[in-house]
């Protein structure tokens, strides 16, 4: 019998790739929700797809009915970028926890598989060169860095997971994701400066030609991960075959894609030469140093180096990501290039 998924945020980055990839490589049937659904517009709403425009926060009702009817609820709606930690950290809690929260409770009270999105951001500022989902220490800065109400607010919804795992034996998997990109990452034709992933701003950078803005020198380093190798894992664990990822936590990320922003921004005004619609915008791309706090403001603290240990994901789920970053990036910028984000006479009508 093929199981019901319920995503919630099914039109963000994760959600929207996640329900492509159940749709195209299993026979599942997907029940999504979001605020829109742009990114699953060629997606045909049929038999085994069904979509509602909705919020989780009002259609409360809708939400729990799912979660009784479905086998796997996948909980991805969450404000998840540094710049609204530091500027509405109240609105981060109350919908990354607080929302979260209620979903977790009906997931027990129906007995439900829960995969919930932990995050890289979990470990804040580890003394460890590799972050090991099991062992490294979990340390955050004093309560006036508001950036970590988003670490806090995960790292306590991961605390509460696993007590329903002991207690009420709650069919359960964590996963950590790293830095995730590839096609649909953001609509680089907003450009959100400061609030943006961090490759969605350089993408409209390029468009707009505006420089590439590195905080403190972009020394520090990330491990990006191409989405569709993410989604392999993530397959992986909601088929949950012997039950090998039944109260677990995974790190999915590429260790061997660990590159300071510096290079990210070095690597994406490269490869963005290679097509013809960016060459002269990619060109004539600067980049500038900015402070944390002129970019971000007072309540802002970094995290230097951000690299996962996978060795449970290799060992017990058999997955191993396998896409370089370069390649990563090349598949992101022909996406934007393919559906027409980089054609110049959008940068003109913004009077730019």
């Amino acid at each position: 019998m093929a199981l019901k998924i319920m995503i919630l945020g099914a039109n963000g980055f994760i959600g929207s790739a996640l329900t492509n990839a159940i749709l195209r490589e299993r026979d599942w049937e997907v029940y999504g929700i979001d605020l829109s659904d742009n990114k699953l517009g060629e997606l045909p709403r049929e038999r085994r797809f069904h979509f509602v425009e909705g919020d989780i926060t009002i259609n409360k009702e809708w939400v729990e009915y799912h979660v009784k009817k479905c086998d796997v609820v996948v909980p991805l709606v969450a404000i998840a970028n540094p710049a609204q930690y530091v500027t509405h950290p109240l609105r981060v809690f109350e919908l990354d926890f607080e929302a979260n929260l209620a979903v977790v409770r009906h997931c027990v009270k129906y007995g439900k598989r829960l995969i919930f999105p932990s995050t890289s951001e979990l470990y804040g500022m580890s003394p460890d060169a590799v972050l090991d989902e099991e062992t490294s220490p979990l340390v955050y800065g004093p309560i006036n860095k508001q950036r970590w109400i988003y670490a806090a607010s995960k790292q306590l919804l991961d605390r509460v997971i696993y007590a329903y795992g002991v207690r009420d034996s709650l069919d359960y998997t964590l996963f950590r994701p790293f830095n995730f990109i590839g096609p649909n990452l953001d609509n680089i034709e907003e450009p959100k400066e400061g609030s943006s992933r961090v490759f969605t701003q350089f993408l409209s950078n390029v468009l707009y030609r505006r420089p590439f803005k590195l905080v403190d020198g972009g020394l520090q380093k990330r491990s990006f991960t191409y989405i569709d190798d993410a989604m392999e894992c993530l397959l992986t664990i909601i088929e949950n075959s012997g039950g090998r990822a039944t109260r677990r936590i995974f790190n999915i990320g590429n260790p061997d894609n660990c590159v300071s922003i510096r290079e990210l921004a070095e690597r994406t005004i490269r490869i963005a030469q290679e097509f013809p619609e960016l060459r002269e915008a990619a060109k004539s791309t600067e980049i500038i140093d900015v402070s944390a706090g002129e970019y971000y403001g007072k309540y802002y603290q970094d995290i230097q180096v951000r690299v996962p240990a996978i060795e449970a994901a290799r060992r017990d789920l058999g997955w191993q990501p396998h896409t370089d970053l370069d390649t990563a990036i090349r598949r992101t910028i022909d996406f934007y290039v393919k559906i027409g984000s980089f054609n110049p006479l959008n940068a003109a009508v913004s009077g730019l």
